[in-house]
């Protein structure tokens, strides 16, 4: 586990930006069950979450266009009952952080690993998001 002043930070900034923390594995389920779509940020502390992943997931759901209509995030390190709930949902897809998954009546229809975020920009990722939400929201 990760300390609280280390993480406060990286959660609370998409927690500024309108996603909803995710702490358990019954948060996980609660959302998953809904109808529409969910997107679900694996954070972590790594750079590519702080310059990339966290950035670029802020910035596909702003503005005009189509989106989530959830948009969630679960910390990896910090709650592992929801991110271990949620990567059970992503499966067949490894375990990866950061990691970025959209859910449609709860099934899962993309997925960004992390090797698909490192070394791209946030505007990139921005881009990337919203021409999925433009596929399947």
């Amino acid at each position: 586990m990760y300390p609280e002043e280390i993480t406060k930070p990286m959660r609370q900034q998409l927690v500024d930006a309108e996603f909803t923390e995710l702490v358990s594995s019954e948060d996980v389920k609660n959302v998953l069950s809904k109808e529409g779509t969910t997107l679900v940020l694996i954070n972590s502390v790594c750079g590519c979450a702080a310059g990339t992943a966290r950035p670029g997931a802020i910035a596909s759901i702003q503005g005009e266009g189509k989106k989530p209509v959830n948009v969630t995030t679960a910390f990896a390190g910090v709650h592992p009952e929801a991110v271990n709930a949620a990567r059970e949902a992503m499966l067949p897809y490894p375990p990866s952080s950061p990691s970025i998954a959209l859910f449609k009546d709860g099934e899962l229809v993309h997925f960004v690993e992390r090797h698909h975020i490192e070394g791209r920009s946030a505007e990139v990722i921005s881009d990337h998001l919203k021409a999925v939400y433009n596929e399947y929201c």
